[in-house]
């Protein structure tokens, strides 16, 4: 049987949900085909931990694992790292140096997605409408009233490296832009400020299988908040998802079109989801990409799974030999 590490944790303020997800992941797991090793990442500590709670050291050099002089080295890793070092490229980057297969996008498509800014740029190259957005470094003069010209109000400010609204702020006028600013550059020394576009959120899961990309489905999100925060993510009566999203067919092939040739053109890999704002005339505005979008039970990719009638542990099961192929 294969031996799976299992990568939770990381360094960003997803690290509690990267916990949940691996969790999830290596209790649907097919134990008949994998060996699953859950394995810690924090900073520089990366561990194992037994069924005795004996903590033991991950060996960085060939990242293998070492218990009573007999080391393990694993023929596949699962990430189940949000935000760094899993989502942005860092994780992918060691373990090709490794020429260890991994779950997932690779370290250019991981880099290129998580970069928010980035990312809707070369996404806009394609032909997805995105919204109007400005780009700033910590140290640049920013300008209020430029910012106010192109993103209007209310706006967005996001860091650019960060996932699950981590940082973000909705403005409504030019004092609480300042506080967002500062905010943002909390998490990140980039960010981006966007323009709020009214409508609908809705979410498109997209994976891979036996070799041909395939749609998921497309959700739609109703946060009890002001928008999809952090809070309502992850707090279970903020917010509700609605699959089939009911937004027309019109719509719908329009976001799958959008999706198919995001996830082919920027070569993702495994299982990611790709947010939209479908306006009130039905026009989708594409937002951003989650390259390891959540496997928790509040989870949106698990919920579309299960409206499919697919098996999650199939779904598991085939990523993992994807990545092994």
């Amino acid at each position: 049987m294969k031996k799976v590490a299992i990568l939770a944790g990381g360094n960003s303020g997803e690290y509690e949900i990267s916990l949940k997800t691996a969790q999830n992941i290596f209790n649907i797991l097919d134990k008949n085909l994998f060996i699953p090793y859950f394995i810690h990442i924090k900073g520089l500590e990366w561990t194992y931990t037994d069924s005795n709670g004996k903590i033991y050291p991950i060996d960085k050099n060939d990242f293998s694992l070492t218990i009573d002089h007999k080391k393990t080295k694993f023929d596949v890793v699962f990430i189940a790292i949000h935000g760094t070092p899993g989502e942005d490229g860092k994780i992918q980057g060691y373990f090709d140096m490794l020429q260890i297969p991994y779950t997932g996008c690779d370290l250019f498509s991981s880099a290129l997605t998580f970069n928010k800014y980035f990312c809707n740029l070369t996404v806009a190259h394609f032909g997805v409408p995105v919204s109007p957005s400005l780009h700033f470094y910590k140290n640049d003069i920013i300008d209020s009233k430029q910012i106010i010209s192109v993103c209007e109000l209310p706006c967005f400010v996001k860091p650019c490296n960060s996932g699950s609204s981590v940082g973000v702020t909705k403005v409504h006028n030019e004092k609480e832009l300042q506080e967002a600013i500062k905010e943002a550059f909390r998490h990140d020394n980039q960010i981006m400020i966007e323009r709020f576009i009214p409508g609908r959120e809705v979410t498109c899961g997209m994976t891979r299988i036996n070799g041909s990309i395939q749609k998921l489905a497309i959700t739609e999100i109703i946060s009890k908040n002001e928008f999809y925060d952090f809070e309502s993510k992850y707090t279970d009566h903020l917010h509700d998802m609605k699959t089939p999203a009911e937004i027309g067919e019109e719509c719908s092939n329009a976001i799958f079109d959008y999706s198919e040739t995001i996830y082919h053109r920027l070569g993702c890999k495994g299982v990611v989801r790709m947010d939209y704002i479908v306006t009130p005339e039905g026009k989708p505005i594409f937002l951003e990409i989650n390259t390891i979008p959540g496997q928790t039970s509040m989870s949106i990719i698990p919920h579309q799974i299960q409206f499919l009638g697919m098996d999650i542990k199939d779904l598991y099961t085939n990523l993992i030999l994807e990545a092994l192929s």
